[in-house]
């Protein structure tokens, strides 16, 4: 092998990459002085398996420590060594006793072995910092640690051109790559719970039956579970701590792939991608970006807090220095800082360009936008995203919180970035759920109005821009559950969490469920009483559902709901990888029927404009591109029970349960919601639409949506019989807790 050279390109690029005869290296360790690339080799007879060649690199030219290196090739393990300062008051901790995982890495391999050499300080058994201050530790971790891999991630042929669905027409469904597939039949065994068992057909049919148009995972980024889970034997199922950037998590590829090493491990994530894309189905990927997994000041030393920890995190001012913690996960990277900044833009363009995905979760997305003053909406990197030639195209979706000061901030995000609506979900679980059981006590509720805000796409939250209301309904994505919180058929059975599994005392978890059990906590069995719940609970079901995706907005659902899954109470469980987490598929007939109607729900929002208008409504009547109006008829109208405007006060009444919502499209076509959150039946009359008849198209009290008329006391049960058409101005009873749903005909 050839001494390594300096590689003449400036500034360097980060990472380990292919060219021409070996690899060039580049790594950021701007307060070390010197830095090893260590090129590893599995040697059986050495003390700890491995032999290690190290290689000095120059540098550092503006923090970064570079070098060409011939004779390295595509599968080669490495990693660094940083000389510096060991000064943990002052920030630094330089231990070259300690391989450090390349921040840049394409792939990975091995896994973190928990004891004293994953530190870089002398810690107790139980891995408390021993002694008053950190004292170095000399123990070599390359055995303990996982190991770059040097990938060949050069262009690969032909990609499948992306779906570009539009906004208007996105609904998106939150998987777990292993969780989705795990119990999925018509996926062979080997396939299931893997990136390939989800581009599966099996799986790819279901997504495409139910009206799955973009799947948002879960973090698929290499993660190392929190020590406090491994003493427990559990694991961070969940993903939420990520190790790698850039490499996938190799747990979820086949065996086979596995086996074969990172090369293949990547390219059957780019084959899940095309295959997906190839269904029209896009891919978003749930990216991690406001923490790493080293944990708190005295954490896990594996790259980051080896390499330049002052330029890496967040910390507080203080002395001793201390990481500041606004991610709840013991550390924050300093999105104020040019080169994390970097990183994060790096990584994002490497899985858009490379891998080919369509688009990024960013969770606690609060954190990536604070400079010195807290949350800024112009922070450089949230800019670079609405401005970046490789992720302008793509889907941008903020979660948008975090824990720190001002950490709440729905709405404040810059289009085109869409955002997680916490209002919508708890608006929807209020209505439905907890004011009924509430008024089950006598006690009051809260009304329409935050409700009818949400159904009509959120204008408080995202209409606030310059010029207003640019961003559109479809910046709301709305939800009611997600992989955090019960799960839907927990909401209606769970008034309290039960996260026992989790080892924690059942402390972990939210208490802010908004749920409502229907009189009996938990599984229902035995007496009469205890099975008139159960249609109960399936007609709140519908309710949520029927409202999530009837809304205003662009809606995602959590895999599993659409057939029931249920987590039994645990409203946690980010380190259960069994079954409390998979998808189950056996499909009861109350199931069955369930995912019938989220089908049909989805089919109605994409053959009516009206439910899946872009932008906002205006409560006007409608106009032509000239001014001049179409219709006389509001794009927005609400009504009471007796088909009368609302009155004022009546949007202030708690007591008032019942509302009509009509929304027309531009092509005149109208809909009409007619909601019932009393626990009473209450007549209601009809308001006028967009043509003189009313079809009834779906009601929440029929079990199946092919159920219609005989659910609300007609005789027929095609869609185009006579008896689900009506007037305005006709009246009918609607039942207690009720969601019909009409259109303009």
């Amino acid at each position: 092998m050839k001494p390594p050279t300096s590689p003449s390109r400036s500034p360097h690029r980060l990472g380990v990459h292919l060219s021409g005869d070996g690899v060039d290296v580049a790594v950021l360790a701007s307060h070390a002085t010197a830095v090893d690339l260590c090129l590893l080799d599995r040697d059986p007879a050495g003390p700890d398996g491995w032999a290690e060649r190290r290689i000095p690199l120059a540098g550092p030219d503006l923090g970064v420590w570079h070098a060409h290196v011939p004779g390295v090739r595509a599968g080669q393990r490495y990693g660094f060594r940083a000389h510096g300062r060991w000064d943990p008051a002052a920030g630094t901790r330089y231990n070259p006793a300690k391989l450090l995982v390349d921040p840049y890495a394409r792939g990975l391999a091995g896994s973190v072995l928990l004891g004293q050499a994953v530190h870089g300080h002398r810690v107790q058994s139980d891995g408390r910092t021993l002694g008053t201050s950190p004292e170095l530790d000399p123990t070599d971790s390359r055995a303990a640690v996982p190991h770059g891999v040097v990938v060949d991630d050069r262009f690969d042929g032909p990609a499948v051109p992306r779906p570009r669905v539009p906004w208007a027409d996105t609904v998106i469904y939150e998987a777990h790559v292993r969780g989705l597939t795990k119990e999925l039949p018509g996926v062979p065994e080997h396939l299931r719970g893997t990136y390939a068992g989800l581009a599966h057909p099996a799986t790819i049919e279901h997504l495409r039956s139910l009206g799955v148009t973009t799947v948002e995972l879960l973090p698929i980024q290499a993660v190392v579970d929190e020590p406090h889970l491994t003493r427990r034997g559990l694991v961070n199922y969940w993903g939420y701590n990520t190790l790698g950037f850039f490499a996938p998590q190799a747990a979820y590829a086949t065996a086979a792939a596995q086996e074969a090493g990172a090369q293949a491990v990547l390219d059957e994530v780019k084959g899940m991608v095309r295959l997906l894309h190839a269904a029209g189905i896009e891919v978003l990927l749930d990216i991690v970006l406001n923490h790493t997994c080293e944990g708190g000041t005295d954490g896990l030393h594996l790259s980051w807090r080896g390499l330049d920890p002052t330029v890496y995190y967040l910390h507080d001012g203080g002395s001793p220095a201390r990481f500041a913690d606004v991610t709840g996960c013991g550390n924050t990277l300093d999105f104020r800082r040019p080169r994390v900044v970097q990183m994060a833009l790096d990584s994002l363009r490497y899985w858009a360009d490379v891998v080919g995905v369509d688009g990024f979760r960013f969770d606690l997305a609060v954190t990536l936008g604070r400079d010195a003053d807290g949350f800024n909406p112009a922070h450089p990197f949230l800019v670079a995203l609405q401005t970046d030639p490789v992720l302008g195209d793509r889907k941008l979706v903020a979660e948008p919180w975090d824990l720190g000061p001002g950490g709440w901030r729905t709405g404040q995000f810059p289009a085109p970035m869409a955002e997680w609506n916490d209002r919508f979900r708890d608006a929807v679980r209020t209505f439905w759920l907890a004011d009924p059981r509430e008024a089950a006590h006598g006690r009051p509720g809260h009304g329409v109005r935050d409700l009818a805000t949400r159904l009509a796409g959120s204008a408080d939250l995202f209409g606030h821009s310059d010029p207003p209301l640019v961003r559109g309904t479809v910046a709301s994505v709305n939800f009611v559950t997600a992989h955090d919180g019960f799960t839907l058929a927990d909401l209606v059975a769970y008034e309290h969490k039960h996260n026992e599994a989790n080892g924690e005392g059942n402390l972990d978890g939210t208490d802010n469920n908004r749920s409502w059990n229907h009189g009996i906590e938990g599984t229902v069995t035995g007496s009469s009483f205890a099975m008139d719940i159960l249609p109960l609970r399936r007609r709140s079901m519908r309710n949520l559902l029927g409202t999530l995706l009837l809304s205003a907005g662009t809606p995602m659902i959590t895999a599993g709901d659409e057939i029931g899954r249920t987590q039994h109470g645990n409203n946690n469980a980010y380190c259960l990888d069994d079954a409390t987490s998979w998808v189950h598929w056996d499909l009861a007939p109350w199931r069955q029927d369930l995912l019938a109607t989220a089908r049909h729900l989805l089919a109605l929002r994409r053959e009516h404009p009206a439910l899946r208008s872009p932008q906002f409504f205006l409560g006007r009547p409608r106009t032509a591109g000239d001014g001049s109006v179409l219709d006389q008829r509001r794009d927005l109208d609400w009504r009471a029970a007796d088909g009368a405007h609302l009155r004022h006060e009546q949007w202030l009444d708690p007591a008032v349960r019942t509302l009509q919502m009509t929304r027309t499209a531009q092509d005149g076509s109208a809909v009409l919601l007619v909601i019932n959150g009393a626990l009473d039946p209450v007549e209601v009359t009809l308001t006028d639409g967009a043509r003189d008849r009313w079809e009834l198209v779906w009601d929440s009290v029929a079990e199946h949506p092919d159920h219609v008329g005989s659910a609300t006391g007609t005789t027929g049960e095609d869609p185009a019989d006579e008896a689900r058409t009506a007037a305005p101005g006709d009246r009918f009873t609607a039942e207690p807790l009720s969601l019909r749903v009409y259109v303009s005909r």
